[in-house]
């Protein structure tokens, strides 16, 4: 079984939002949203549209019977506008109509008078006008100020990388539905149900206990539907006002124009090295561009800031991040948050400085590697630091100076076509920075034939956390995977789940059921022992269905110790809560121990470039990564490969542009993801297998975020390449597009 919900997928029976039955009187919305990027509103009439066939009502601020504001951290977003707007596509009125088609054509009759201001699409010039959201974080360790005399090489320079639109096969989407009682339920393509019903919640103006949330399945995420609740929100007032069902689904267009991206970052650092390539400085300042407003920007950076050393140490460092407030779509949650522009902003400062020494990057990334026991920037200490141990693995399976000198030789053999290669160790934190989010609960029943029910804060997206959780209780409940049904993620039973990111949603979930599942074996195992005389508990043991004392099987199936235990009345539900109990931070110190653990691997990448064109091919991607003992290796290779894939689009080809009017000229037609023809000639994973991890359920590693890592090597395989055609001591920016190496080689 590689996946439950596989079988559905193929068939086309898996259900999402659009897919769900709607009642009868169901009505559909459209959104009216801002047409220029700032401005203050003048005038927003809506009598024509109200009037227009089919439309039943035309929602401004004025008709939402809460709080208008969903600032998920910062409370500073309007749910409508109300006297002004900031990015192009902000909602300023809903329409709800009969028909989908009717609501759009009535958006054309609302006259809306503006007076437009210059926008700020640029993060260093928000931060120029003092346009920041929050304050800037510092971080600090030894001290970089003394250190720069004792250097034998000190290098300065800038590292650009671009955003990246989410791209989900699942727009968003919500169906809000009037309960009785003032009640509401609202089933919405959402990662955080509780963040959600917090939302709709307050906009409504009822307590969260009168909102439901339920989500049964996602048609992709990757951050994009973990933290603005809009498309939740809007159709739940409608509902809620109307006393009727009303539903909202956003076209490819409509969510690309209004929704949050990876945000873009551009920074400046120093780096400084002794004789022996030791790193003994390194300094930066991040300008975040987080867009109009805050929305989940804030922790995003925090997680850079965190991440700037990679895997590397660094004694003395000193970091500075801005979060930087401009007139686009407030950009959000992104696989990897905030992780990847660290990453390349240090991989910048090792290519670029290898570049000006004359050596290969992987002198100085070797003798700098993470060691156990060595102490972050942010003060907490590596534990099972397997960051050699992957570096090993790879140079011992690909013999990494081998491959180096084969790239050479091609380069000085070729003239119209040159290699580049670059290795790249990755080390990536797992968990919530925000100490409070690190919890989970779950509950299990047992129903009196045998089979069970596992609700959890889970969301499934595709990653196959819904797989993890089932594997993880039928290996508890010693089992068939069969008798196990996977419920929907539901506020109702389950209440204040964090939200389905992080990479914790196997983890923390997982854990809860864990635990649910250990508790409901030791009373069954109690009771087998004092009513129906099987012996001592600890002799007990439950082992594929079947009950066994001291090692010899019993006339006792699970469905018959189960029904058994039920006439006895013996409880066979459980409820479990888990939360990682080492963790702590301090936002105002900005140290601490926020990650349960590191995740650990290295790469090596391979590209060819044609030098007349500029176009490029991927040759190789080959990874050796540590995932502990794997709950499920096919889902995990899912993982990597679709994570690999997805770093390798944002470095490359994903390229996302705004005008200086704000409008984003990467949409639907423009944007370009990778495709089959794009994937790597050769892609190859390796797990290092049966590594502890003691701090994970079942001593499983999570693989969510980390392999994007290791698609960002092909930026700095493609630099290698470009200087093989063209010395240069300038990295270029992120994603390096076909066209733009088209212009590096002829520019």
């Amino acid at each position: 079984m590689k996946n439950i919900d596989m079988k559905m997928h193929l068939q086309g029976k898996s259900q999402y939002v659009d897919d769900l039955p709607t009642r009868e009187g169901t009505l559909h919305s459209a959104i009216f949203g801002s047409p220029v990027a700032k401005a203050k509103i003048l005038k927003v009439d809506i009598i024509n549209a109200e009037n227009a066939p089919g439309v039943v009502k035309v929602f401004t601020y004025k008709d939402i019977p809460g709080s208008n504001q969903i600032g998920h951290i910062i409370q500073d977003q309007p749910l409508l506008a109300e006297d002004s707007v900031k990015f192009i596509g902000q909602p300023i009125a809903f329409i709800v109509a009969e028909t989908r088609r009717q609501a759009i054509k009535a958006l054309k009759l609302i006259e809306l008078e503006l007076e437009e201001e210059k926008p700020i699409v640029d993060s260093r010039e928000a931060y120029m006008n003092n346009e920041i959201h929050g304050k800037p974080m510092i971080m600090t360790l030894g001290d970089t100020d003394s250190v720069w005399d004792q250097c034998e090489y000190v290098f300065e320079g800038r590292a650009d990388s671009g955003g990246q639109e989410h791209f989900y096969f699942e727009t968003q989407s919500s169906l809000a539905e009037p309960v009785e009682g003032g009640k509401i339920k609202v089933s919405c393509s959402a990662q955080a149900p509780s963040g959600y019903q917090h939302h709709v919640a307050d906009v409504l103006g009822i307590s969260m206990n009168n909102v439901e949330i339920e989500i049964r399945r996602l048609g992709g995420g990757f951050g994009g539907k973990e933290g603005c609740a809009v498309w939740a929100a809007l159709p739940s007032v409608a509902a809620y006002v109307l006393n009727s069902p009303v539903k909202l689904v956003l076209s490819r267009h409509e969510d690309m124009t209004t929704t949050g991206k990876r945000h873009p970052y551009s920074s400046d650092y120093k780096i400084g090295f002794d004789e022996n390539y030791k790193i003994l400085g390194y300094e930066f300042t991040m300008y975040q561009n987080a867009g109009a407003f805050a929305d989940i920007s804030l922790p995003v950076l925090g997680r850079s800031i965190l991440h700037a050393v990679n895997t590397y140490k660094v004694p003395n460092f000193k970091g500075k991040a801005i979060s930087c407030r401009t007139n686009i779509v407030p950009n959000t949650a992104f696989r990897g948050f905030g992780v990847p522009q660290a990453v390349f902003l240090m991989g910048s400062a090792i290519y670029n400085s290898a570049l000006e020494i004359g050596i290969n990057p992987i002198v100085i990334q070797k003798v700098n590697l993470l060691e156990e026991e060595y102490q972050l920037p942010y003060k907490m200490k590596v534990e099972f630091c397997n960051a050699k141990l992957c570096w090993d693995a790879l140079d011992k399976k690909y013999n990494i100076d081998k491959r180096i000198e084969a790239v050479e030789k091609y380069n000085q053999e070729n003239a119209e076509t040159k290699k580049g290669i670059y290795v790249l160790p990755v080390c990536f934190g797992i968990s919530f920075v925000q100490t409070f989010l690190n919890q989970a609960g779950a509950l299990v029943h047992i129903y009196t034939d045998g089979s069970v029910g596992v609700s959890s804060g889970a969301v499934e997206m595709g990653q196959g956390v819904n797989m993890k959780i089932l594997l993880i209780a039928a290996r508890t409940l010693s089992i068939s995977p069969d008798r196990i049904k996977i419920e929907t993620t539901n506020t109702t039973r389950i209440a204040n789940a964090s939200p389905t990111s992080a990479s914790t949603g196997a983890d923390l979930n997982g854990m809860a059921v864990h635990k649910a599942c250990i508790a409901l074996v030791a009373r069954l195992k109690e009771f087998a022992e004092k009513k129906l005389c099987l012996g001592l508990a600890e002799n007990i043991q439950i082992k594929d269905g079947l009950i066994y004392v001291n090692g010899k099987s019993t006339e006792y199936t699970w469905e018959r110790l189960v029904k058994e235990a039920y006439m006895s009345r013996i409880d066979l539900s459980c409820h479990e809560f888990y939360a990682p109990p080492q963790l702590h931070w301090d936002d105002e110190k900005m140290e601490g121990k926020p990650y349960t653990y590191h995740s650990y691997g290295t790469s090596i990448t391979e590209v060819t470039l044609d030098c007349l064109r500029g176009a490029y091919e991927i040759d190789s991607i080959e990874v050796v990564h540590d995932i502990g003992k794997s709950i499920s290796e096919d889902i995990d290779m899912g993982q990597f490969e679709g994570g690999i894939i997805q770093g390798l689009g944002w470095s490359t080809i994903e390229n996302l542009v705004f005008a200086e009017d704000g409008r984003c000229l990467s949409l639907t037609n423009a944007y370009k993801v990778p495709d089959i023809k794009f994937i790597p000639k050769k892609l190859t994973i390796d797990f290092i297998e049966n590594l502890n991890n003691p701090y994970a359920v079942c001593n499983s590693k999570a693989v969510g975020e980390p392999p994007f890592i290791h698609g960002i090597g092909a930026c700095f395989a493609l630099m290698n390449a470009l200087h093989a055609v063209k010395k240069s001591d300038k990295m270029l920016s992120l994603p390096i597009t076909p066209e733009k190496a088209f212009m590096h080689i002829y520019g």
